[in-house]
């Protein structure tokens, strides 16, 4: 079927399909990380084959639809693959506290193995039934980890570790449709990745309807999204629409620079009946090591309060950063896709330096090889790179970071001089 004809631009209105999370305190290079860990919910989805005959629709009234869906009860299964062009395991072996086994989150802690996500091809098992109970499951060759919430209770199993994690269900869960996700800042299935884009939706974007697409078995809409401005990394978002419901069944995101995809998630099997009871049991298996999430503390900052093992993330997407405005510390340079982050880190510390015993020596040679030097009215500093995130750190201790381009981080650290 040829392309629909509904070319039209969607203004802000959209942007309030998802709320904006507010800002915490950074360290780089651990933000380039958690940043590009946010953002791979920019990506398009290429469809499956075969193009069905569906009747006409504009972009406003598909993303109208995707808002109204209301399916609370699915079970499926999906592949994501992210290609982010940085070694994601190793940096967060390096940087990211308990990542190297000797912290004390244990290995079943979601926020750890979900961070997995971020890089390679891994398939995932979803069960949904309301808003009080929800299963994720990453599967292995021989191997499964676990997430499951039901009504007050979280609990997380990895079958390699034998280790479980357990937890009370957060605060408001059950309150609304959404399901919470298992790890803040983390998104896994392709509604989450959706519903990240559409929070970017404004005036500095291009939204149309691109024709059509059975994803699972299912026909679908193709809707994508293109940022207006020059500058930014991200080319293009697909996301593919269940024609019936509204639930995004398929997400990719392409980088401006070309290449294979930075992000495709997609259902390869769906099914959106009620899910068996069982799939929402859990009990430890019997000699498997239990942890509370109430004991996984990893320190104290300096004002003695306990800080956990992974900074929270300041934002579900790169664009739309003007909600970090009033956070501690965080200055938002521009608006939309171009949206730069301004961060102090505390100490006005730059990069540690070859020598200076901050850091291993294996881990000085990987950030020497990941970044790039750079001058200007700022000074100098490094920019750290992702095909779709940039992180400039300059040498007196500010980041700049962003969906954009090198030369455009170089710009905003002269303009805020």
């Amino acid at each position: 079927m040829a392309p629909n004809d509904s070319a039209e631009t969607i203004g802000e209105a959209t942007g309030t399909v998802v709320g904006r999370r507010k800002a915490a305190r950074y360290i780089v290079p651990v933000a380039v990380a958690g940043v590009a860990a946010a953002t791979i919910g920019l990506v398009p989805a290429l469809a499956n084959s075969g193009d069905p005959d569906l009747p006409k629709i504009s972009a406003q009234e598909l993303i109208e639809k995707i808002a109204a869906s209301d399916e609370e009860q699915l079970s499926g299964t999906f592949k994501i693959s992210t290609d982010l062009g940085l070694p994601l395991d190793g940096l967060a072996g390096s940087f990211l506290p308990g990542a190297d086994g000797e912290g004390k989150d244990g290995a079943a802690a979601p926020q750890d193995k979900l961070m997995e996500l971020t890089s390679g091809t891994h398939t995932l098992r979803v069960a949904v039934d309301g808003p009080e109970k929800q299963r994720l499951s990453i599967l292995g060759k021989a191997s499964e980890y676990s997430v499951v919430h039901n009504k007050g209770e979280v609990w997380a199993y990895d079958s390699t570790s034998d280790e479980v994690y357990h937890a009370e269900a957060p605060e408001g869960a059950g309150a609304g449709k959404e399901a919470p996700r298992a790890s803040k800042g983390v998104p896994a299935t392709p509604k989450d990745f959706a519903e990240q884009a559409l929070a970017a939706v404004g005036d500095t974007t291009s939204v149309t309807v691109d024709g059509t697409a059975q994803v699972a078995g299912r026909d679908a809409y193709q809707l994508v999204i293109k940022p207006k401005q020059e500058g930014s990394t991200v080319g293009s978002i697909r996301i593919a629409v269940d024609a019936e419901n509204g639930v995004p069944l398929k997400f990719t995101l392409a980088a401006a620079s070309g290449g294979k995809a930075v992000v495709d998630a997609g259902f390869t099997k769906v099914d959106f009946a009620k899910p068996a009871a069982s799939s929402f049991d859990f009990t430890p298996p019997k000699g498997a090591k239990v942890t509370e999430a109430d004991e996984l503390e990893t320190g104290k900052d300096e004002h003695g309060k306990a800080q956990k093992a992974l900074p929270e993330q300041f934002s579900g997407q790169i664009p739309g950063l003007e909600g970090l405005e009033g956070s501690e510390g965080v200055n938002v340079i521009g608006k939309g896709w171009t949206s730069i982050a301004a961060i102090e880190i505390p100490g006005g510390k730059g990069l540690p330096t070859s020598g200076s015993g901050d850091v291993p020596a294996e881990a000085q040679g990987f950030l020497d090889a990941l970044g790039d030097k750079v001058t200007g009215k700022f000074g100098s500093g490094t920019v750290f790179k992702t095909r779709l995130v940039n992180a400039l750190l300059t040498d007196d201790g500010k980041v700049y970071v962003g969906a954009v381009t090198k030369d455009a981080l170089v710009r905003a650290a002269d303009g805020a001089k």
